[in-house]
């Protein structure tokens, strides 16, 4: 089935597994583009991230991230607001970095999906 005759209003699969992962991470917490897709067992970082800028605005989108830490382009400032309010743990900006914006601290951020979630097959 192409995405073409899907109804207006429907997801692809994948897209909405990938959204589904999203809201499994929890608050304070994050999961790499290449994460989502190996806990998925499908597809690679760039699709993740084709399904995240397409339809990530519904679910916690500042969640899946890339892998260095970076805050996504374009959203850095709402992004740090969200990680700001869950505790998320950040690096302190270099005086070098770009706008002088901190990173995430992947080392403690990152969620391996340990704590799997109840119904995740």
């Amino acid at each position: 089935m192409s995405d073409e005759s899907l109804p207006p209003d429907a997801l692809p699969e994948y897209a909405e597994r990938v959204l589904e992962v999203a809201e499994l991470i929890p608050p304070g917490r994050v999961m790499t583009y290449g994460d989502v897709a190996e806990w998925l067992e499908q597809g690679g970082p760039r699709q993740v991230g084709r399904v995240m800028a397409l339809y990530g605005g519904a679910v916690p989108w500042w969640r899946v991230v890339r892998s260095d830490g970076a805050l996504l382009p374009g959203h850095e400032l709402r992004a740090l607001d969200h990680y700001r309010e869950e505790g998320t743990p950040l690096r302190t900006a270099s005086r070098a970095a770009e706008g002088h914006l901190p990173r995430l601290d992947m080392r403690q951020a990152r969620w391996d999906g340990g704590e799997r979630a109840e119904g995740h097959t």
